[in-house]
């Protein structure tokens, strides 16, 4: 049987799941193995040094940097407050003394006679790494993080900002085809992931923010309206780090797109459970995709009017989270078996955003519309229109 391999994303109903959650530099680890936790539930915290304020002392009191030890009223060690006295000049024959304040309230770390600086450094910052994934803890590394595990609905999408959030999942849209529009963002949506479908108009993200919409899961949006929403341009490197009071997940591609059919029955038939989302992005090497991670309990089960057609609880296997402060993993996507009856995504013009299944894996490089030559696949759309594209131009939708 002819077969390739393709990146693809997951879009998985009941999956082993594994979430690494370390901290930046080693600290202390709150959890045991064995510990039942749950996604707010502080698993590890460290302390970041503070920032250093430097302070030119010796050029504040206009003296010579050899004079600077004799001005100075503190000493290394000591603390200081925004305002406090640092160092005061003899002046001239004791007259008209200058005197030089601290601007920052911390700790003085250094004094320096070569250069006559002063370094203050400010109160440590606390870190916490929270658990991100309610489930189970199964690995425990001392003084720097846990790994926790869990039975999970796992979705990724193409393209996210923000970082995590948690929420019920919750739908504003009916349809994968509807447009999530401020009228859909209700009260009822507060503190929840909502759900949408096609394209999410400015005004709703505006309105969910107001709201206090935790998050928002949907098709496609413009790049335009991202860019008023965020009021910047994005970069290239990694997304997550926005803080403009939501975070969103794209499911499919910029533009005017629906959700794929079975990302959106497959979210609808968890309305009501509680998620963890982040939609960290990188789309260079390493790559890291949004996410929306539903665990399973004991009662869980699906929502008998928006079950997925077609689907059944597949063996289990393990998928490593990437997404999230503390996580240390490996890739968020997938080289994925490409073969007859596989569910792909066309990523190019003219069919892009749309979803179909692998018909036939012509084994000979073909003639392109170009001219050049490349190994295609035949791709029965949902429509039932049977189209010819290059492998390179889809991307493997993993249930």
């Amino acid at each position: 049987m002819a077969q390739a391999y393709t990146p693809g994303l997951k879009a998985q109903r009941r999956v082993r799941h594994r979430s690494r959650r370390f901290l930046p530099l080693t600290g202390e680890v709150l959890v045991e193995i064995g510990q039942t936790v749950a996604a707010t539930d502080v698993m590890a915290r460290t302390l970041l040094p503070g920032p250093v304020v430097p302070v030119n002392v010796a050029q504040l009191l206009s003296i010579p940097t050899a004079e600077l030890q004799q001005s100075m009223r503190i000493s290394v060690g000591d603390a200081v407050a925004s305002g406090a006295l640092l160092a005061r000049s003899n002046g001239i024959f004791g007259w008209f003394p200058s005197e030089c304040m601290s601007p920052a309230a911390g700790t003085v770390e250094a004094i320096s006679n070569l250069t006559g600086q002063v370094l203050i450094r400010g109160a440590p910052q606390a870190v916490e790494i929270k658990a991100y994934l309610a489930g189970t803890v199964v690995e425990v590394v001392p003084q720097q993080g846990a790994t926790v595990e869990a039975e999970v609905t796992l979705i990724q999408g193409i393209f996210g900002i923000g970082s995590e959030a948690y929420g019920p999942i919750r739908l504003a849209c009916q349809k994968p085809a509807d447009a999530l529009t401020a009228e859909r963002i209700t009260p009822e949506l507060r503190g929840a992931v909502a759900i949408g479908g096609g394209r999410v108009v400015p005004q709703a993200l505006s309105r969910a923010v107001e709201m206090g919409v935790a998050a928002i899961v949907t098709g496609g949006i413009d790049d335009q309206d991202l860019r008023d929403f965020l009021g910047y341009d994005l970069g290239v490197a990694t997304t997550g780090s926005e803080r403009v009071g939501l975070t969103l997940i794209i499911t499919e591609g910029f533009g005017d797109i629906a959700m794929a059919r079975q990302t959106f029955d497959l979210l609808a038939s968890r309305a009501g459970a509680d998620a963890a989302v982040n939609g960290a992005t990188q789309i260079r090497a390493g790559v890291v995709r949004p996410e929306i991670v539903i665990p399973w309990t004991d009662g869980d089960v699906l929502s008998t009017e928006h079950s997925v057609p077609g689907t059944q609880r597949p063996a289990f296997g393990v998928v490593g989270n990437t997404n999230g402060a503390g996580d240390q993993s490996e890739s968020g996507s997938s080289l994925g078996l490409l073969r007859p009856g596989a569910t792909v995504r066309i990523i190019r013009d003219p069919y892009f955003g749309m979803l179909g299944t692998v018909s036939a894996l012509p084994p000979e490089p073909q003639v392109l519309g170009s001219g050049s030559k490349a190994r295609v696949l035949e791709v029965r759309l949902d429509a039932g229109e049977r189209v010819v594209v290059p492998r390179a131009n889809v991307e493997l939708v993993e249930q």
